[in-house]
């Protein structure tokens, strides 16, 4: 009887891993696809790119922006606290836009970073950066 215990608890034990790790994978395969699909683009992609491609690209951002609600969720700031998620994405929209302003391209894609943490971060954070970066002692690389 005792090693028939035995049996049911290891039996056990395994039927409560087997759904975590399902639960696991799934949740790692959604993630994958969030990024995938909400991802912005990088300024290589848009770089590499014909013009013509740069244009079509340009449009698909603006119909995407006509849809947007608020800041998808990204897998690089999980938790509920979302100030790193405001400050990166305030960062990278005037990466985005020094950089594609630099190369004379349009900087229809840096919308995206500007929509992103004008729905996260609180508008006195946002007031004081720009005074900041005006000022020259704005803390973030750009």
């Amino acid at each position: 009887m005792g090693a028939l215990k035995g049996q049911l608890g290891i039996s056990l034990v395994l039927e409560r891993r087997a759904p975590a790790r399902a639960y696991e994978r799934e949740s790692e395969r959604a993630s994958e696809r969030a990024r995938e699909r909400e991802a912005p683009p990088s300024d290589r992609s848009v770089t590499e790119q014909p013009p013509a491609e740069q244009e079509k690209m340009a449009e698909d951002f603006k119909t995407k922006l006509e849809m947007y609600r608020t800041a998808p969720f990204d897998a690089r700031f999980p938790n509920q606290n979302q100030t790193r998620n405001c400050w990166q994405n305030y960062l990278d929209y005037h990466r985005c836009q020094k950089a594609l302003s630099a190369k004379g391209q349009d900087i229809t894609p840096c919308d995206w970073y500007l929509r992103v943490y004008k729905s996260l971060c609180p508008a006195a954070w946002v007031t004081k950066w720009d005074e900041q970066r005006e000022e020259g002692i704005f803390p973030g690389k750009i």
